[in-house]
């Protein structure tokens, strides 16, 4: 696309964007007065909250799971176990079974959970701020799609992964990705490669310093998990050079300098993801992500969303709500964090990740994207402004900052 005419563009979504007469603006104060000054998401792969999170204090999970009317255990499984399971637009149709929960049978190791002891940091974490047990994945659906409702609240109807890498403009002529059909199908596919308004525009048309930290062509996921790859006018835009940031570990050196985006995005290494197959790394690598926003000047005025993009294919026992032909998808966890988190508290609200760009739509009060933002819950009931900031408590880890930071690349996708 033309220079000129990616101006025009962006300029138009920003336009129409902020001057959009009943668009949402908030309800909170805007970041002149209040506390939050910059909202962090980091995004995990490929759990279910029943798998993840089980026999966590307080929280609905359960022990065992339902197939085809059968009762069936949840054994433990290590954290770095595999194969990937199914977790495909169509295979979610199958698992939920019209809201039963009961037809996980081709997956095997979908009935398992994962033991406490490998996932320390996120327990400890859960323990000591919010773990919200209503949080579904905003798509019924695998990663690509779950990560354009993580920055859109939408992905212009694309229901499954492209066919091919790198998953979005960049990728190979004849590369398609699937769209929505009825009752749990596939249309044939377009191009993943789409123009719609994100929330970086909404933060560029008002100033607002944003950053996306993803793994990029150089290092092990050829840009499959960077988001806004497949949004043309970032991808092409003047975005893509200042605040689409690979590799992803830069935003430890960038903490550690004092410098945090207004609204950043953080994406994982297939290494770090959690992935069924990758190493059990994750946990540590989301610690010290915690650890340095929680050591710097930064921690009085963060809000940090911990997720995981999708369920992955393993068994969860609630039913989603369903809100349209793209979801809600299964439970996934969610942590929030931060000086205002109300501490020691689960959430029983019903959640989604494009609650994300509600949320912070009204922290920086913005419009909505007109999306699933929308409607989506902006997370105020894990949120107690009148508590006063404790100082951070370090998480212990095995793998340090350092160990990230000279991490060679696998050479493996973050999904597939």
């Amino acid at each position: 696309m033309p220079s000129i005419l990616r101006s025009v563009v962006v300029s138009t979504i920003a336009s129409s964007l902020l001057g959009c007469s009943g668009c949402h603006t908030g309800n909170l104060a805007p970041p002149t007065s209040t506390p939050i000054q910059h909202v962090v998401v980091i995004m995990q792969e490929n759990r279910s909250f029943d798998h993840l999170f089980n026999g966590f204090p307080g929280a609905d999970t359960v022990s065992s799971g339902m197939n085809q009317g059968v009762v069936v255990p949840l054994t433990v499984t290590p954290l770095g176990n595999g194969p990937d399971l199914d977790h495909t637009h169509t295979g979610w149709w199958r698992q939920w079974d019209g809201g039963k929960m009961d037809n996980f049978a081709t997956n095997g190791p979908a009935y398992s959970y994962i033991s406490p002891s490998e996932t320390v940091p996120y327990w400890t974490l859960a323990r000591e701020f919010t773990l919200g047990d209503r949080m579904f994945q905003s798509n019924t659906g695998p990663s690509f799609v779950s990560h354009q409702y993580m920055i859109a609240g939408q992905s212009g109807g694309a229901s499954e992964n492209p066919s091919s890498a790198p998953w979005g403009c960049d990728a190979a002529p004849g590369t398609t990705v699937p769209l929505v059909g009825p009752n749990g199908t596939d249309l044939p596919g377009v191009f993943p490669c789409f123009d719609y308004p994100t929330m970086a525009d909404l933060l560029d048309a008002k100033g607002i310093s944003w950053r996306y930290y993803a793994p990029g062509p150089t290092t092990d996921s050829f840009f499959l998990l960077s988001a806004y790859q497949a949004i043309r006018h970032i991808r092409y835009g003047t975005d893509w050079t200042s605040d689409v940031i690979s590799p992803e570990t830069q935003v430890l050196t960038d903490i550690a300098a004092g410098k945090l985006a207004q609204v950043t995005w953080i994406v994982p290494s297939y290494n770090n993801s959690d992935h069924p197959g990758a190493p059990a790394q994750g946990p540590d690598w989301v610690a010290s992500i915690v650890n340095a926003i929680g050591a710097s000047q930064f921690w009085k005025s963060t809000t940090i969303f911990i997720a995981w993009d999708d369920w992955g294919g393993f068994y969860d026992h609630v039913p989603p709500p369903q809100t349209d032909d793209m979801g809600l998808g299964f439970r996934v966890p969610v942590i929030v964090v931060g000086p205002y988190a109300k501490r020691g508290y689960v959430s029983h609200v019903t959640h989604e990740s494009s609650g994300f760009l509600r949320y912070m739509e009204e922290v920086f009060d913005l419009p909505t994207l007109g999306t699933r933002d929308a409607t989506a819950d902006d997370f105020r009931d894990c949120f107690d402004y009148t508590q006063t900031p404790a100082p951070y408590k370090p998480l212990t880890t095995t793998h340090n900052v350092a160990f990230f930071l000279k991490q060679k690349p696998s050479g493996l996708p973050d999904d597939d």
